[in-house]
This record gives C-alpha cells, structure tokens and sequence, in this order.
C-alpha cells in the first residue's frame, strides 16, 4: 500500500488492518496491538519522517505466515538515530506530549527492527 503523508490517510491503515484481522481470524488480543503499533507507526512516518509534506510517500507492506505477521512501514525521510531515543518513562520526559511512539511499539510488537537509515521499521508480531 502506498498513500501520501497527509493524517486522514491513517484511516486506509486502520482498515487495513480490520480486513486483515477479519480475513485472517486474528485474537482480539492481536488485533488491539498491531492496530496501536502500526498506526503509530504510520504516524510517526507521515509526521517525524516526511514531515507532513504530502508530495512524499509512505510504503506500507505487510505478510503473514503461520508464525507471524510482519509490517514494513517507509517513509522519503532522511531517517534518524534510532539508537539514542529519550525514555519517555524518566521523570524529565513524563510531562512530555511527545516521544512515546517508539517506546509503545516496542512493547505492543513481539518484535521492532529499524534500517541502518532509520526511514524503515518492521514491526513483528507472533501469531502462536
């Protein structure tokens, strides 16, 4: 799926994953985590990565197996330094009305790679 940077286009995610689930029979337990994190996800490549600029992309593929299910989320960013994130959950960052995205990803996906550029993530979750 491939759509443009602008925040009503998260609704095409959202329904995304509502006929993925239903075709595919997904626990409630699943569906609830992979709606939260691929969204996010999503948000942070429309806002962080293309910064809101619509002429630019966003590539969101997806595939299942019988193991698991796996989201690649790109955007035409310049990526960023994954590596060196500030923890939400320190005093200092509690009040803050930013920087939990990542942080939430990775305690909702069993499993969350970024490339060496940081403009790609691929969110795993296990289905067994």
């Amino acid at each position: 799926m491939v759509f443009k940077s602008e925040i009503k286009n998260i609704n095409l995610v959202e329904r995304l994953i509502d006929d993925i689930s239903a075709k595919y029979q997904l626990h409630s337990d699943i569906y609830g985590k992979l709606l939260l994190a691929v969204v996010e996800g999503v948000n942070n490549a429309i806002v962080h990565g293309n910064k809101l600029e619509s002429d630019k992309d966003v590539i969101l593929q997806y595939q299942i197996t019988d193991k698991d299910i796996q989201f690649v989320i790109t955007d035409s960013g310049s990526g960023f330094d994954y590596w060196n994130l500030p923890d939400p959950t320190k005093p200092e960052n509690i009040e803050k009305t930013h920087g939990r995205g990542i942080f939430l990803m990775k305690h909702l996906a069993d499993k969350v790679q970024f490339n060496e550029k940081g403009n790609e993530v691929r969110v795993v979750f296990n289905l067994t």
